[in-house]
């Protein structure tokens, strides 16, 4: 049995993207998603194309990565997608400040 497993984005026909994980090859995985065998979100977005893919040796690891980046904005996804990291980091940034809170009120 494989412990690991691939961490996948696709970009949909509509232009939105798609993030997932397998232990399947990935090759095959992408064939089912552009067949529509699983429904779903990519079903109505077809046809798909690769854009990322990260190979994790447990399959643990794959899937904290994927509720990560499912969390990040479109811009980050393309930043990242495009391994502009000083993009990512700039995007990443606080949008607003913490309040410094004191001791003594």
């Amino acid at each position: 049995m494989v412990e690991g497993a691939f961490l996948y984005i696709l970009r949909c026909s509509d232009g939105s993207f798609y993030i997932g994980t397998t232990r399947t090859a990935l090759e095959i995985r992408i064939a089912q998603h552009n067949a529509g065998t699983f429904g779903g979100y990519t079903a109505t977005r077809r046809p798909v194309t690769l854009v990322f893919s990260q190979w994790f040796d447990r399959i643990t690891d794959a899937v904290e990565n994927e509720r990560k980046l499912k969390k990040w904005s479109r811009a980050k996804k393309e930043a990242f997608i495009r391994g502009d990291y000083a993009a990512l980091q700039l995007l990443s940034a606080r949008r607003s400040p913490h309040r410094r809170t004191s001791e003594n009120g």
